[in-house]
């Protein structure tokens, strides 16, 4: 019988953190030790933000540098976990009655393979992508992460990837900076509400003022951490395993639930 997984939100910030030694990097190497190994990893990232849902489906997903601009080391790194048709087929199956694409183009963008490069640095655990249907609002997100919950109890880790708090307009970058006041004020609101068991502000977020309109300026980089809401149970625990901000307006704050 499977191990029952968390489900955790990780904030990836700046893509060159995949090959940075860094506080933010050594906590999500610190999360692949400490976690259960996963028999796969079904991960929801900020990056594929696109009118349609559907689940990665190749039995080996390219590694996508979806960015400009960055030294060529960067567009060097590779990924190569392999896929998971079977997990792939699952997911179709919660989400049913829901049209679920099976996607055999699309690989493993930057929000994946820039932290689970380090998560996992062996690429040895199958993963599977799941992309955000930007048509939707928040609560058909939040939905489902409810309607995947079966996957915790089989082997799999659902990982959110983006930011609590990402405002590129604002971003300093290269910049040793404190966070914004209204970033680090939403930030601080939102981790109060994220050890609550109601997370209805959460989803309603735009209710929650002009911080939250600076913090969340387009949903894509907000969503993932909906469905690690959906996933997790009432009254389950929730910590913070990284912590932080980057450039004074992207929090790298990590949820984990269970």
């Amino acid at each position: 019988m499977a191990q029952r997984m968390p489900a955790v939100f990780l904030g990836h910030g700046n893509p060159m953190n995949a090959l940075a030694n860094n506080a933010f990097t050594r906590a999500w190497q610190a999360i692949g030790r400490t976690l259960p190994r996963p028999q796969a990893v079904l991960t929801v990232s900020a990056h594929w933000y696109v009118p349609a849902t559907a689940v990665t489906a190749a039995l080996e997903p390219r590694t996508i540098h979806d960015f400009g601009g960055f030294p060529a080391e960067l567009y060097r790194v590779r990924y190569p976990a392999p896929g998971s048709p079977a997990l792939a087929n699952r997911v179709r199956e919660l989400l049913a009655p829901l049209s679920v694409g099976l996607d055999d183009d699309w690989g493993l963008d930057h929000g994946a393979w820039s932290v689970l490069k380090h998560v996992f640095p062996e690429a040895d655990v199958p993963v599977v992508e799941l992309s955000i249907d930007e048509r939707q609002p928040a609560q058909f997100h939040f939905d489902l992460g409810r309607r995947l919950g079966p996957l915790r109890d089989e082997g799999v880790l659902v990982v959110g990837s983006g930011n609590l708090v990402h405002n590129l307009r604002l971003y300093a970058w290269g910049e040793d900076v404190p966070p914004l006041d209204w970033a680090e004020r939403f930030e601080k609101r939102a981790r109060s509400l994220l050890l609550g068991a109601d997370p209805a502000a959460l989803i309603d977020y735009p209710k929650l003022g002009r911080d939250a309109k600076l913090a969340i300026p387009t949903p894509d980089h907000y969503l993932p951490l909906l469905y690690v809401l959906g996933l997790r149970e009432q009254n389950e625990p929730v910590s913070f395993p990284v912590e932080g901000f980057d450039g004074g307006s992207l929090s790298m704050l990590a949820v984990q639930a269970g």
